[in-house]
């Protein structure tokens, strides 16, 4: 590490009468550079969170920010607990199954999983979602958008 010498800086502030700079510390007693005043500043601003309005005095308006669940597959299949789904997914350089199909009942849903059961002999499977691919259901399915109530309508496409 190379270690750089301490050299003291003299910074300059306000202006004497001959319009020369003054280094500060040096300035007369009783003077006052012309950039301050006489009423100092005690008071910190409030604590404002990012996008919150504020009136033209400098108040904060309160408000209640709205609360959407995002729509993430997790929460998709969290809606649909219970339901029977074909789920595929792809394992990339694995030499007995690349790709692979499962059926069954969508116990429950994690950020990173979901279980299912077969509903013949109960067994769960917990399956990661980094190999998800997508899922199909023969039934409806409940998915609330962000942001709007209830369920969308839904049409007969068949």
């Amino acid at each position: 590490m190379i270690s750089q010498p301490y050299r003291p800086v003299t910074y300059m502030i306000g202006s004497n009468p001959s319009g020369s700079m003054m280094p500060m510390g040096t300035m007369p007693m009783g003077t006052m550079p012309p950039s301050t005043t006489m009423n100092p500043v005690t008071t910190m601003p409030p604590q404002v969170t990012s996008g919150s309005p504020m009136t033209p005095s400098g108040a904060v308006v309160p408000t209640t920010a709205p609360v959407f669940e995002q729509s993430y597959i997790e929460n998709i299949f969290r809606l649909n607990l219970g339901k029977v789904g074909t789920f595929y997914y792809t394992y990339e350089n694995n030499k007995e199954w690349n790709a692979k199909v499962y059926k069954g009942v969508l116990e429950a849903a994690g950020r990173d999983h979901i279980i299912i059961s077969d509903p013949v002999t109960g067994q769960r499977t917990v399956l990661l979602m980094i190999y998800f691919d997508y899922a199909t259901f023969d039934e409806p399915l409940a998915y609330q958008y962000p942001g709007v109530i209830g369920n969308p309508p839904t049409r007969n496409c068949r």
